[in-house]
């Protein structure tokens, strides 16, 4: 039998699509993994901390039974949305989980934070973590610069829901017989919702529409792949969205380092190919790298650096925040370590 691990840590990744969890030990990184498709909910007052705490409590628990962890003293949470609608996420999760589960000290990160860590690391670039949603993140090491990541309705632009979302106007196109509309998306749109007409009345009263945009990327991509003009160009429209966002974001000095993060970038060539000519036009002394690891690698990373005292990125209270065992915000790499 395993011997009893006496603290450990608890990180978290909070998307578009669900809730993933690792329970793991400082040095010895994860030792127990956990997942919920059921995205957590958001309200009037943004993320809901109930909701994320009703579906991680009794995972966390089941983790650390699992991994025998007997008492969690570091918590990472890279939460979507955090640094817009994070403010009673950030009012309240400390205290929950020190109440639930014992903790002492929390990290609460934009999800763009934890993709940035996952992907490069602690050194200066770019990342452009793009899933259901989009968002460029950047750091010089000093402070940390971000651009859309707004959401489906104000932006998002070139993400899987931005994705979809065109094609599914397309759709509606060739379906009226309009313009711009295209038979292979609508083929693949009713093979994979039914009748075009019935798409309103199927994608308005959703609260997870976002998410039910994305699942129709992919079916973009494969129409591209095919030569489906109009797919081509949504996907060469989501390449120069995504690079414009990198190019505000990126640090002007040196050679940056621009890392790809999300599951959107598993479309393939049809996206990355026109995404890397778009980089190097917007950012010719950039190089991109492949990326290391997920958000969810970046929010065990963070958890680790903390517990071991080597956390080293700079803090912001939106984007990146510590708090203390007394429950103060703390916002620079040194405090955090004490």
């Amino acid at each position: 039998m395993t011997a009893p691990t006496g603290t450990g840590f608890l990180a978290v990744d909070s998307g578009g699509s669900g809730l993933r969890v690792v329970v793991g030990s400082g040095g010895r990184g994860p030792l127990a993994r956990g997942a919920s498709d059921e995205p957590v909910r958001t309200g009037a007052r943004g993320i809901d901390p109930g909701h994320l705490m009703g579906q991680l409590v009794p995972m966390a628990r089941a983790l650390c039974a699992e991994a025998r962890v007997e008492r969690l003293d570091t918590a990472v949470v890279g939460a979507a949305g955090l640094a817009s609608l994070g403010d009673a996420l950030r009012a309240e999760l400390p205290g929950a989980l020190a109440r639930e589960l014992g903790v002492r000290r929390v990290a609460l990160a934009a999800d763009a934070v934890t993709a940035y860590v996952g992907a490069l690391g602690p050194r200066p670039g770019a990342v452009i973590a793009a899933g259901t949603g989009m968002i460029t993140i950047g750091t010089d090491l000093t402070g940390w610069r971000r651009a859309d990541g707004w959401g489906h309705l104000l932006g998002d632009c070139g993400g899987g829901a931005w994705i979809g979302r065109a094609g599914l106007e397309a759709v509606m196109r060739a379906y009226d017989g309009r313009a711009g509309g295209s038979a292979r998306l609508l083929a693949s749109a009713e093979d994979m919702f039914g009748p075009a007409a019935g798409l309103p009345g199927l994608l308005y009263p959703r609260t997870d529409r976002p998410a039910v945009l994305a699942s129709f990327a992919p079916r973009v991509g494969a129409c591209a792949s095919d030569g489906d003009p109009v797919a081509v160009e949504i996907l060469r429209a989501a390449a120069r969205h995504m690079a414009d966002s990198a190019a505000a974001v990126c640090p002007a000095a040196g050679e940056p380092v621009v890392g790809l993060t999300g599951g959107l970038f598993k479309m393939g060539a049809g996206l990355l190919a026109p995404l890397d000519e778009e980089l190097a036009r917007r950012l010719p002394r950039a190089r991109r790298v492949t990326a290391e690891g997920d958000p969810l690698h970046g929010a065990v990373r963070i958890a680790d650096d903390l517990t071991t005292g080597s956390f080293t990125l700079p803090g912001d209270e939106k984007m990146l925040c510590v708090t203390s065992p007394t429950g103060e915000g703390v916002t620079h790499a040194a405090d955090a370590r004490t």
